[in-house]
């Protein structure tokens, strides 16, 4: 287990280039103490039962505990420990960490948390979750050939009638199970299964806007969604009239950094055309203010993949469309200080896919200052 632990740090934190940490210095005792902040909102926001907000929602939970169990000074704590116990509780017979439907998405996050823990006692939990999270990947055509558009992604799963795949349960998925992994390769646990990483890829390439690689109708190489992702090759959600008439899917932020970690954890080279044009995307849309194609929707979310992608991919500094390099570290450290609410907690605004939850978006917020505070150069 203390592996996984080290596969965590390295994958999450990414190996910095050598510079300076000293002009970070203000900047992670400031962040150090907005997490201590958030951290002890988040545990007077605890139930009796050790659980969080909604016991119908693990996820919940899960978020908050690895906000906490990536806080040297919260880890610890019995409030932790219960937590735990909640969260293993909810355990299925099919593995799946769920209760009111949605089990990719909690057993994911679960996944996480879990690993997030370190403790060796979690690690038979760990392996039944994963086996459910990869009975979750789609293959909705004929067996093994990839066949239909939403082939090799992940959809809500089990306990669920909404019956789509899209990148946000996949990245969530291929994420859960690329930090796990450690648990299971040295065969202790028997032979286990593993994703179709070959398919996963392709449901990738399907959910970016680059026509060399996808082969979906929709897909555009109009300048402003060329290399960046869609939230599902099957969802008509994001779809925009372009110029010449014809209809294509949008590309937007927090996508497109679910998308960059994801051909991350599925080993794409940083050279991969691919891994490239997202890069490509994400400087030319550079921002902390919004999440690019989607304003104040979705923000925390784009607040909170956005340092897990750069520092994974081993991004130091973005390049940008003017040639200029964005320092993210100091950016948006910078800008998810300025949010915090005085009672240690953050909300947005905007409420659409629960972001007016402060649970929610008090555990994004920590995970990404957490994230920031690792991938500064030591």
């Amino acid at each position: 287990m203390k592996s996984a632990i080290v596969l965590l740090s390295l994958c999450l934190a990414g190996l910095a280039p050598a510079a300076s940490s000293a002009r970070y210095e203000s900047l992670r005792q400031e962040m150090r103490q907005a997490i201590a902040r958030g951290n002890a909102w988040l545990k007077s926001q605890q139930k009796d039962d050790g659980h969080w907000d909604d016991d119908g929602l693990p996820a919940l939970s899960a978020l908050a505990l690895t906000a906490a169990a990536q806080d040297p000074g919260a880890k610890d704590s019995a409030h932790v420990a219960k937590g735990y116990d909640w969260l293993l509780r909810q355990q299925k017979d099919d593995g799946g960490i769920y209760n009111r439907g949605l089990s990719t998405y909690n057993t994911a996050t679960a996944i996480t948390a879990l690993v997030a823990a370190g403790k060796p006692e979690f690690e038979p939990a760990i392996v039944r979750a994963r086996k459910h999270l990869i009975g979750q990947q789609w293959d909705k055509g004929e067996q093994g050939k990839t066949d239909q558009p939403g082939d090799g992604g992940l959809g809500y799963g089990a306990g669920t009638d909404k019956d789509h795949d899209d990148l946000s349960n996949t990245y969530l998925a291929i994420e859960a199970l690329a930090l796990s992994k450690k648990v299971v390769e040295d065969g202790r646990f028997g032979d286990q299964p593993d994703l179709d990483w070959q398919a996963a890829v392709t449901f990738l390439s399907r959910c970016q806007n680059r026509g060399e690689s996808n082969d979906q109708p929709w897909v555009t190489d109009d300048a402003n969604n060329k290399g960046g992702f869609i939230y599902s090759p099957t969802s008509a959600k994001s779809e925009e009239t372009l110029p010449d008439g014809r209809k294509a899917l949008r590309s937007c932020g927090s996508m497109s950094y679910a998308g960059l970690l994801s051909l991350v954890y599925a080993k794409l080279s940083s050279d991969d055309p691919r891994v490239v044009a997202v890069k490509e995307w994400l400087g030319k849309n550079y921002t902390v203010s919004e999440n690019p194609g989607l304003g104040d929707q979705g923000l925390y979310y784009y607040y909170h993949a956005m340092p897990k992608a750069l520092a994974a991919a081993n991004v130091s500094a973005l390049k940008l469309a003017d040639g200029k390099e964005a320092d993210w570290r100091k950016d948006l450290g910078e800008k998810l200080l300025s949010l915090q609410q005085s009672d240690g907690s953050w909300k947005n605004a905007n409420g659409r896919w629960m972001e007016s939850n402060p649970v929610l978006v008090t555990a994004y917020v920590v995970l990404a200052l957490e994230q920031i505070d690792r991938a500064i150069p030591k």
